[in-house]
């Protein structure tokens, strides 16, 4: 990219028609510092023809409306307990121990490489789930021996008995070990059947591939007793808890990948949707052992994202402004996790970001990060949301043509 142009023409294309992008966002670093304060405000410019700025336009608004009452459930049964002003400022107190890890660039010292050895149970996977021809579809688990870093998080954070219980569904083939597809969900969009008919997963399971469903820490058999919804206590802790929530994300995948190797899985890679793109994108910079990153409709950078997701917004900006935090202070406590904070270990050519036009959940201009972060790495615009990915058939396609490019494949 000519970073004296002040435009960016993105090689996917709709209908002949360019994606044209009007200004470039990536700062240098610290980016926490060098971003606009008002990322949040600035608007997803694309230059698009008539007819895919009037998709565009559709299904922006559709997702507008299911944001608000996302965040409306959000605000009302997580925030209140996690961005209070007296939990910003207990969490605040702490905040050194992230931002000197954050500081340093090198993702092993907030992402401990987990112990091997952690004993994984198989059992059947619950019902409904694939049923894979000339395979098996299990079901997953360990204890997990995470730990916060936090001192003061750790006795709460462990009391959460079904959070510290790793899951995820494992479809194989019988013929032996494959390269293997790691799925990663997105924010309440836990359940194993929801992700494999989004994102097609059975048709990767035919092209020789193996499948593994990751479940986020605090979702599905993950979620509290009291939790209100899959999802709630990754942000209703605060953001030392979401800090160690992220943390455990990684830590947990870790543990799985070291189990799909003692099974003799040669390649593993890594794809994910929204705050699972967000892992994925994580990953890339954390384990050099992950073949490919493949993050769809990312999230990059968490806080920015709460600051848009009205009226969870109001709850967070007057917590800050009570508390007298900085949007570029909150922005660094919660750099430790960002993949925008580290260079990926995997090689530009093995990343693939999808991002969608109209998505007002994950706005494009999070994925414009990544993709600024990454050098310009292969991406695919497509002209729908966050849930109605419109030509999501074609960027699968794009997807195992990606995999097939870079030799992710199996040559039995």
């Amino acid at each position: 990219m000519d970073r004296n142009s002040n435009l960016v023409t993105v090689a996917s294309k709709i209908e002949n028609s360019d994606f044209i992008l009007t200004r470039e966002l990536m700062p240098p670093q610290p980016w926490w510092d060098n971003l606009e304060a008002n990322f949040y405000k600035l608007p997803d410019d694309f230059e698009l023809n008539f007819k895919t700025e009037m998709m565009v336009g559709g299904t922006a608004t559709v997702d507008v409306a299911l944001r608000t009452s996302v965040a409306s459930l959000v605000s009302v049964l997580a925030l209140p307990f996690g961005a209070s002003p007296l939990k910003l400022q207990k969490d605040y107190n702490d905040s050194e121990i992230y931002k000197e890890k954050a500081n340093s660039g090198d993702p092993s010292l907030f992402f401990k490489r987990p112990v091997r050895g952690v004993p994984i149970h198989e059992g059947p996977a619950g019902w409904p789930h694939f049923t894979p021809k000339h395979g098996s579809c299990v079901q997953l688990s360990f204890d997990s021996p995470f730990v916060p870093t936090n001192p003061r998080l750790r006795d709460g954070y462990l009391r959460n008995k079904n959070n510290m219980k790793a899951t995820a569904q494992y479809w194989r083939h019988d013929s032996g070990p494959r390269p293997t597809i790691c799925v990663i969900h997105g924010f309440m969009a836990d359940p194993y059947w929801l992700n494999s008919m989004f994102l097609g997963l059975p048709w990767f399971y035919e092209q020789g591939y193996d499948i593994l469903l990751y479940t986020l820490p605090h979702h599905g058999q993950r979620r509290g007793k009291w939790a209100p919804f899959s999802g709630a206590g990754y942000f209703s802790g605060g953001i030392a808890n979401i800090n160690e929530s992220v943390a455990h994300s990684v830590h947990d995948f870790r543990i799985f990948m070291d189990y799909l190797e003692d099974q003799g899985v040669e390649k593993i890679g890594v794809t994910g949707i929204s705050l699972g793109g967000y892992t994925a994108s994580l990953l890339a910079a954390v384990e050099e052992r992950l073949y490919f990153s493949v993050p769809n409709v990312p999230v990059v950078s968490l806080f920015d994202l709460m600051l848009q997701w009205f009226p969870a917004s109001m709850v967070i900006k007057a917590g800050l402004r009570l508390s007298g935090i900085r949007i570029q202070e909150a922005r660094h406590f919660m750099a430790v996790h960002c993949p925008l904070t580290y260079k990926p270990l995997i090689p530009k050519e093995r990343l693939f970001i999808v991002g969608g036009a109209g998505d007002r959940l994950a706005p494009p201009k999070h994925a414009r990060l990544l993709w600024e972060h990454w050098d310009q790495c292969m991406i695919h615009w497509f002209p729908g949301n966050h849930v109605l990915h419109l030509d999501r058939n074609l960027y699968l396609r794009e997807m195992s043509n990606f995999l097939k490019k870079i030799d992710f494949s199996w040559s039995g």
